[in-house]
């Protein structure tokens, strides 16, 4: 049985994660092997996404002290939770969550909270599917390269073109 100082030390460490990450993940985990989750949390650390078991109880303590409690409902808290936080990038625990369902039909994904906005258990697929911030950005700033792109081809072409009718007009006058 855990005492109560260790409860609260658990529910101040949960507090900190909870502060620090722009994204969390609910998942149940209940029917995987030690050695699946010890893969899975491999997996996780690659995408600097960090895995937390808790009891349920104590996961609703720390998101209620953070004012964070309304935006997961109760029914989330059923069964065995692990927590996914991702704080560089908010949708790399949702691939790596699809990625493990798609091969081994586990774990079962509960709910998420992306940048304050709630997800239920259905919209794991779209999740997974976004893209990146970094993908975001570089699709925008390809975007606004290309018209630049086309406008720096169009005068090199005109100056090539330039260029040769000034050759064929020194070669006609040299003949």
């Amino acid at each position: 049985m855990i005492t109560k100082d260790k409860k609260k030390e658990i529910v101040a460490e949960l507090i900190e994660k909870f502060k620090n990450a722009n994204a969390y993940y609910f998942v149940d985990f209940q029917k995987m092997t030690v050695a699946e989750i010890t893969k899975l949390r491999g997996l996780l650390r690659t995408s600097e996404v960090e895995l937390k078991v808790a009891k349920n109880t104590l996961i609703e303590i720390a998101l209620e002290n953070i004012g964070k409690s309304d935006k997961v409902p109760g029914d989330v808290f059923k069964g065995q939770t692990a927590i996914l936080f991702g704080s560089k990038d908010v949708l790399a625990p949702a691939k790596v969550i699809k990625e493990q369902f798609d091969k081994f039909a586990k774990p079962t994904f509960k709910a998420a909270v992306v940048e304050d906005e709630f997800f239920d258990s259905s919209m794991l697929k779209q999740l997974a599917t976004l893209p990146t911030k970094a993908e975001n950005i570089a699709s925008i700033l390809g975007s606004l390269n290309s018209p630049i792109s086309g406008i720096v081809g169009s005068i090199n072409a005109v100056m090539r073109d330039l260029a040769s009718v000034i050759e064929e007009v020194a070669k006609n006058k040299a003949a």
